[in-house]
């Protein structure tokens, strides 16, 4: 006790002089909470001011983090990390939740029976809050705080909004099965931390005690602590929920919880393997193994159901999970020197991503429409939309000339790069399984240039679609896409 006492100014010295590196976070939790005053009180004057001010705190944040590049810290006794890698998926993060705030914002406008929206905004920045304490940690503790902080969000975005039967399920299976995700991770967990005595994961303390511990219960505490983040990324057999999830929540929050979740899980998982991979014990090949066949059942499992679903944002679930198998193969082959391959990739992942369900929201705010059938004939009617949602389809596929081959091409690079070093088996076989689906997502992605182009619909379409926000945010990332696809090196140089 008294060595507590000696120590504690020390203790609160450090605290403080950490604070500075939390000012992106800050600028976050400040807006939550002006969110939840102004969703009380101001909402009933001026109705956007909770909107606004979430705007605000995003911005401020992204400016936060301008200041700290090119400047590699740590703070809070090592919990936190600060480092270029980090920022620059924090960048990506609150870009995303940007555009997910002007996407809820527009799309709950003109429904008469809105909910509030002020707790959706506030719920947002608590899920960014968790996202960058993912990216910026190597604290197991802290990443499973920051994980359920993301999930909870999730779980509210989700039910919030439910109005029918199936929604409500949806909603319900997403949180009992991350509710079960969550305690299988934290026994696992507990486990780590007893074989280690150290909840840093990249301490040669935590190492060597992964590596002192007995082999069979140490692999099944891994595992258990992989189920966690499986979660949250949907890889399989973690997968369940994604579809009926994306397909029961507002065109929105399934655009949310398709890219912004999965930015902030990756990052934690290829600092995981960067510390973890390059050791010569077994745990490394545990997680070696676990990555290779994750990686190669979820790029098969995620793109041929794709191949069978007819509703959008289905196909989209799918889609979303079998790019989830392709990132695992991305941080597979990542290290200090190439760390702007993946960040690359996320942004393209991210900017198609979003730009496919801007115009998912568009047509189904303006239609009603989320099955393909029913856009036959529509691609005549409303060519720019449909062209750019192709452009987006073409991206997610990975064909030139878009931002999407850029990406596919550095990941396929830099595995074949391996393989030629090392030559082995489990390399070529992500190599041949990434080049495979690749090819059968163009039959399912192209089913939206079929149906809106080449079909012809029994009846003249009487749909009118004006140019909202949602639909010019659309297109300018559509247009970034295709200037990336050109000139990749506008963002490559940026992020080395």
């Amino acid at each position: 006790m008294n060595d507590f006492v000696h120590s504690l100014p020390s203790i609160i010295d450090h605290i403080v002089q950490s604070i500075p590196l939390f000012k992106p976070e800050i600028a976050l939790i400040g807006a939550f909470l002006l969110s939840v005053l102004a969703t009380l009180f101001l909402d009933k004057v001026w109705k956007h001011s909770s909107y606004a001010i979430s705007l605000g705190g995003l911005l401020a944040s992204f400016l936060y983090l301008c200041g700290q590049l090119d400047n590699s810290v740590a703070g809070f006794f090592d919990m936190l990390r600060i480092d270029n890698f980090s920022v620059y998926a924090r960048m990506l993060i609150v870009f995303a939740l940007l555009m997910v705030c002007i996407f809820v914002q527009q799309h709950f406008k003109e429904k008469p029976d809105r909910k509030r929206l002020g707790e959706v905004y506030g719920t947002l920045l608590t899920a960014g809050i968790g996202l960058h304490l993912l990216t910026i940690t190597s604290n197991w503790l802290m990443a499973f705080i920051a994980i359920e902080t993301v999930s909870i969000s999730s779980y509210i975005l989700v039910g919030y909004f439910s109005e029918n039967k199936k929604q409500s399920e949806a909603a319900m299976k997403y949180v009992l099965f991350g509710s079960t995700s969550a305690a299988v991770t934290l026994y696992g967990l507990s486990l780590v931390y007893g074989f280690t005595g150290n909840l840093d994961f990249v301490s040669m303390q935590h190492i060597q005690g992964l590596a002192a511990a007995p082999t069979v219960i140490c692999t099944i505490a891994i595992l258990f602590v992989f189920t966690g983040i499986g979660f949250k990324l949907g890889f399989v057999p973690f997968h369940l929920w994604t579809p009926d999830v994306y397909e029961g929540a507002p065109t929105p929050i399934t655009a949310f919880l398709s890219t912004v979740p999965k930015i902030g899980a990756i990052i934690l998982f290829s600092r995981l393997t960067q510390a973890w991979l390059p050791t010569l014990f077994y745990f490394s090949e545990v997680t070696f193994f676990f990555l290779v066949v994750v990686a190669i059942v979820t790029m098969l499992v995620g793109n041929l159901i794709a191949l069978r679903q007819l509703n959008i944002k289905r196909l989209m679930a799918y889609s979303s999970i079998g790019h989830t198998g392709f990132l695992l193969m991305a941080i597979m082959v990542l290290s200090t020197d190439n760390q702007e391959i993946l960040l690359f990739y996320l942004a393209a992942y991210t900017l198609m991503t979003l730009a496919a369900f801007a115009f998912i929201d568009s047509i189904e705010s303006a239609t009603g429409i989320v099955d393909l059938p029913a856009y036959a004939g529509l691609g005549k009617k409303f060519p720019l939309l449909f062209t750019c949602f192709t452009f987006a389809g073409i991206s997610l596929v990975g064909l030139p000339p878009t931002a999407g081959f850029i990406g596919k091409l550095l990941v396929f690079t830099s595995v074949f790069e391996v393989y030629q070093t090392y030559r082995d088996v489990a390399h070529l076989l992500l190599l041949i399984v990434g080049a495979l689906t690749s090819v059968i997502s163009l039959f399912y992605y192209f089913k939206i240039p079929l149906f809106a182009f080449l079909r012809k619909s029994n009846e003249e379409p009487m749909y009118k679609i004006g140019f909202s926000l949602v639909l010019v945010l659309g297109v300018v990332m559509s247009v970034l896409l295709v200037v990336l696809g050109l000139f990749p090196g506008l963002l490559l140089g940026f992020l080395r």
